[in-house]
């Protein structure tokens, strides 16, 4: 099976490796030289531009930003949809608001492609070693094509139905509690630093807690190892939880967490942190109360 990724960063080079590394013909696209030559070291092949792929590909997943990005690499002047073949399946992993994704099924479909709006969950570590959650809605014939590629790379493949903007939906529910979830541990974790906790030691206790939850154990060793190198940015959140809140004003549907938790990453990103660790929302405590954070070794 010939399959295309077009994003290498957190998410796709974990996906491109694992499909190269269990016997699939693979194309990665980046605009980063570091990225493609990660991927040809790991047995793939790699591209600077979407339009410079394989033209008889089966599929590609598209693991971008955000739907300027997938409109970009798809349909604009260095796209790739107008070289796909008839039939071929794009995959669209980014995360957008179900509107954008029905809206991408109409413009491929125009062109004779299939879509699956198939968001996917794991992190860094879960594409890496294949374990993601993928959040699927699309017609049968796309998914019955691309089984072997999601047995490849996720552990969990949930088929929520025919229609896109299904899986779309589920990740945006998925991303107002991540988004959450960190801002509150974050906080705890301020919190406790704040009133002369230890840090490490209450990282330990609340893990073994009934207040823990998967971000805090997640989350807080990147804080407690002074390490903000971005393995999903301030900005995502800055991006994904404003989707959320787009799509509740459209339903008329109060979200006053999300809301919050969206002014806390906004906060981090005008404080100049945007680009780091989703975990360093934490700087805006810090930059409010000056409490000391664990800094990295020497």
């Amino acid at each position: 099976m010939k399959v295309g990724v077009i994003g290498l960063g957190t998410m796709g080079m974990g996906v491109a490796l694992n499909l190269a590394r269990k016997g699939f013909a693979v194309s990665g696209c980046d605009l980063r030289e570091k990225a493609r030559a990660e991927l040809v070291q790991g047995g793939g092949a790699a591209v600077a531009k979407p339009s410079e792929l394989p033209r008889d590909l089966d599929a590609v997943i598209v693991l971008v930003v955000n739907a300027a990005q997938v409109e970009e690499v798809l349909f604009g002047p260095d796209g790739c949809a107008a070289n796909l073949p008839r039939g071929a399946v794009v995959i669209c992993s980014a995360t957008l608001a179900p509107e954008a994704a029905r809206a991408l099924d109409r413009q491929l479909g125009a062109v004779g492609l299939l879509m699956l709006d198939a968001p996917v969950s794991g992190g860094f570590a879960g594409a890496r070693e294949g374990t993601m959650t993928v959040m699927a809605s699309g017609p049968e014939a796309a998914f019955a094509k691309v089984q072997p590629m999601f047995d490849a790379i996720a552990g969990k493949v949930w088929r929520l139905g025919d229609e896109i903007g299904i899986g779309s939906t589920v990740k945006m529910v998925n991303q107002l509690l991540a988004g959450v979830h960190i801002a509150t541990a974050a906080e705890a974790l301020a919190l406790g630093i704040r009133a002369g906790a230890e840090p490490k030691t209450l990282f330990e206790v609340i893990s073994s807690s009934a207040g823990s939850s998967w971000m805090w154990q997640n989350r807080v060793p990147h804080i407690l190892a002074g390490d903000d190198t971005p393995l999903s940015a301030v900005n995502i959140f800055v991006k994904d939880l404003g989707i959320v809140l787009d799509q509740a004003r459209a339903l008329t549907f109060p979200l006053p967490m999300a809301s919050a938790a969206h002014q806390l990453f906004l906060a981090a990103a005008a404080g100049g942190h945007g680009a780091r660790d989703d975990a360093f929302v934490i700087r805006v405590w810090q930059a409010l109360a000056g409490i000391e954070l664990p800094s990295a070794p020497a």
